[in-house]
Formats: structure tokens, sequence, C-alpha cells
């Protein structure tokens, strides 16, 4: 019946974990780096390669508000790091040392899903409202709040307030807010759902 367009819930936790993850990535290369320099034979290419990327990975957090499209650059930078963990677990396995290559490539494996539901939740989604009540976006598939587990549901400027029965608020950054008569049918249809 009624549609919002807003940030994903889980956008807040998400952002506060992006510069320990780019942070950790940054000094997997610099220890890649180290365990080439320390190898009979070195190759010094990788060794530049490696701290040049594991340097750029630990300041990624420090210039990232820079950017105008901070999601587009995250993801971009995320399938670096997959790729090069990925392509960098052959050359330990190719070079006998498969403990580094086998964590390399699960890492790779990892980076590659972090990046997938970076990318998901950095995206834009929708809050639906009907006569069954509220169904909101969660980071694997939507959940649906019914009418009868809430007291109040107020659209105000551009924020979406849940308040639950059970002394539990949740509020929704609303992207596209709707004109003010929009808006005062959507608060009259929460009013009639929740009295």
């Amino acid at each position: 019946m009624y549609s919002l367009r807003i940030m994903h819930p889980n956008i807040a936790s998400r952002i506060r974990l992006l510069p320990v993850m780019h942070g950790l990535t940054g000094i997997l290369f610099l220890f890649n780096a180290i365990g080439i320099y320390r190898s009979p034979q070195p190759n010094w290419f990788l060794v530049v390669f490696f701290l040049l990327l594991g340097g750029a990975s630990l300041l990624f957090p420090f210039t990232m508000k820079r950017f105008k499209k901070f999601s587009d650059v995250n993801t971009i930078a995320r399938m670096i790091q997959a790729f090069v963990c990925l392509t960098g677990s052959l050359y330990f396995l190719s070079h006998l040392q498969p403990i580094t290559g086998l964590l390399l490539f699960a890492v790779g494996i990892g980076l590659a899903y972090v990046g997938w539901m970076e990318y998901k939740i950095f995206q834009p989604v929708f809050i639906k409202l009907d006569i069954t009540g509220i169904t909101l976006p969660t980071t694997f598939s939507k959940r649906l709040i019914g009418w009868n587990e809430l007291n109040n549901v107020i659209l105000r400027n551009d924020l979406f307030t849940i308040d639950f029965k059970n002394n539990r608020i949740i509020q929704l950054e609303v992207l596209d807010e709707p004109g003010k008569e929009q808006r005062e049918a959507l608060n009259a249809f929460c009013t009639s759902r929740t009295n």
C-alpha cells in the first residue's frame, strides 16, 4: 500500500567496521611482503607490490570520506583486495608455502563475500507498509512486523520512527521524503492500524 525508500538499517554498524576490515587486510598484505622478502630468492616486484597495497589499504579508511561515491569506491577496493588475495595464494602455493597460500585463499573468499554484503547494504532499499504490517529489509531477507506489536509509527521530516510495545524504537532515514499530503495520509494510515 505504501512504500518508502530508505538507507539499509544495518548501514551504521557496517560503516563502523569498514576501517577495521581494510586495516586488517593492509596488515595481511604487509606480512605477505615480509614473507616474500625473507624467502631464499625474494621477488622484489611482489615485495614492493604488497608493501604499496598494504599501505594503501591501511590509508583507505582515512581518505574514504573524500569520495562522493563512497560505496562504489569501497566496492572496487574490496574487489581488488579479494583478487590480490586469491591470486597471491597461487604464488605462495607454487613456492611450497601451503599454509600461507590456503590462508590467503580463505581470506580472498571472505573479502569477496564481505564486499558483496557491503555492496548490498549500501544500496537504498524500500520499507513497505500494508494492512498486515511493516516489511523491513534485513541482511539476508525481509522481516514483517505486525501492527499488533507496535505502539506508534510516524513519519516526521525525513525520519521514519517505529515504536514497539516492548519499548524498543527503530528510526530509519527516508531518502525520498513524500509531500505533505502523502506524509499526512501515511501517518493517518499508521495511526489507524496501531490504535
